[in-house]
């Protein structure tokens, strides 16, 4: 396959009518080697960031061999994929016939939970033929913590509230070979603190229950750049997690676990989108909310964005962006600054699209049928090259004398 230098490179060999999705390999095994290597415990990709069976390759090359599955199909998915990955279907609330499955057929052992309903569920469902419960699942209960230093709330949907998590616990120990705690402090946490807070109530769960705990898990959360969000390093985050963890009440041998999504993914993918029309300050363009635009338009993310018209105005202006569908909702408010001269027929990178973009595409309205193709340049933003000023820091002397 032809590898093109960048996104420019693109645009002029094709003149692309549709948008193009932009993958970047080597970014996406930067990043898995980062976290095989440099986090205290296992890290888990989850899959729902993007399924891309390319991907889940490049991240199994790069040394992350386990898989946080939240359905059936991915599990089928990452089987078919790597056949010798372990997966752990993380999702609360599973279908009893997708339970069985991932463990008879497809040999998952670990399942998370937040109800006594789930828990019966999933040890009725890996029974044998005679009705014999399993005797080597490794169950985690999921812990509701807070949200409150993370971009995306992930607090409301699941997990059981610390005052009624130790019966829980307790018959959760019973029936486990590996009795194991899980948390989601929500999308793009913005400082190591919110996993502190987190694993404090963890703490309280253990002490107050009484159980043995084999396996902690820190969830996801882990950050990405974008515009207007500049997260400390990620060896911040591993530093004060490892700290927090190895001073919990859990078995001497037990493990560490994350399960990163965005943070592995994101820098794997960028777009390329045209202008077919602009209105002011709006700019209608071939790629949006139903598309890989969908946390633009939904959440209001701000994604980096550079021009590929060859010539451009030094001048920028902040623009919204329409996309292609006949729905008003199809809009992202921004604002993406971009020379102020931008015109119609000119293409547009929007990056930082690898985590929930390409993964979001629809064909509503009979789009989003766009190709992709590899290129060899870097991401607009990273985490892992290394040349990364730490945001912290201030470039401010301030003389004491």
């Amino acid at each position: 396959m032809h590898i093109h230098p960048d996104a420019s490179a693109v645009a002029r060999a094709f003149s692309p009518d549709e948008p193009v999705i932009l993958n970047r390999p080597h970014a996406a095994a930067r990043a898995g080697r980062f976290f095989a290597e440099k986090f205290p415990g296992k890290s888990l990709y989850a899959v729902k960031a993007n399924p891309s069976p390319e991907l889940l390759r490049i991240l199994w090359d790069s040394g992350i061999t386990h898989f946080d599955v939240a359905s059936i199909t991915e599990v089928r998915l990452v089987r078919s994929v790597l056949p010798e990955a372990t997966l752990c279907f993380m999702h609360p609330v599973k279908p009893a016939s997708a339970i069985a499955e991932a463990y008879k057929i497809h040999g998952v052992r670990t399942f998370s939970l937040d109800s006594a309903e789930e828990l019966a569920k999933i040890v009725a469902a890996t029974a044998d033929d005679a009705g014999e419960p399993a005797a080597d699942l490794s169950l985690c209960v999921r812990l509701r913590v807070s949200s409150e230093y993370s971009e995306l709330s992930l607090a409301s949907k699941f997990g059981i509230d610390l005052a009624d998590a130790a019966p829980l616990l307790q018959a959760t120990r019973q029936v486990a070979d590996c009795l194991g705690i899980c948390f989601h402090v929500g999308s793009q946490a913005m400082t190591p603190f919110a996993y502190v807070q987190a694993l404090e109530r963890v703490r309280a769960a253990i002490v107050d229950a009484s159980v043995t705990v084999d396996i902690v898990d820190v969830g996801g959360g882990f950050p990405s750049i974008y515009p207007g969000m500049e997260p400390p390093p990620l060896e911040d985050y591993f530093a004060v997690i490892h700290r927090a963890a190895e001073s919990l009440p859990v078995s001497y041998s037990s493990e560490l676990w994350c399960e990163p999504g965005r943070a592995l993914c994101a820098e794997y993918n960028s777009l390329i989108v045209r202008v077919d029309k602009v209105r002011g300050k709006d700019l209608y363009i071939n790629d949006g909310a139903y598309g890989a635009l969908y946390d633009a338009a939904h959440v209001g993310w701000r994604f980096p964005v550079r021009s590929l018209a060859p010539v451009q105005e030094d001048t920028e202006e902040g623009f919204s962006f329409y996309g292609p569908t006949c729905d008003d909702a199809d809009y992202m408010e921004g604002p993406f600054p971009l020379p102020a001269d931008v015109k119609a027929g000119d293409y547009i990178e929007i990056g930082m699209l690898g985590a929930y973009g390409a993964a979001m595409r629809t064909a509503f309205n009979g789009f989003g049928q766009g190709a992709a193709i590899e290129v060899a340049d870097e991401p607009m933003s990273s985490l892992y090259r290394g040349d990364r000023r730490d945001p912290r820091v201030s470039e401010n002397v301030v003389s004491l004398r």
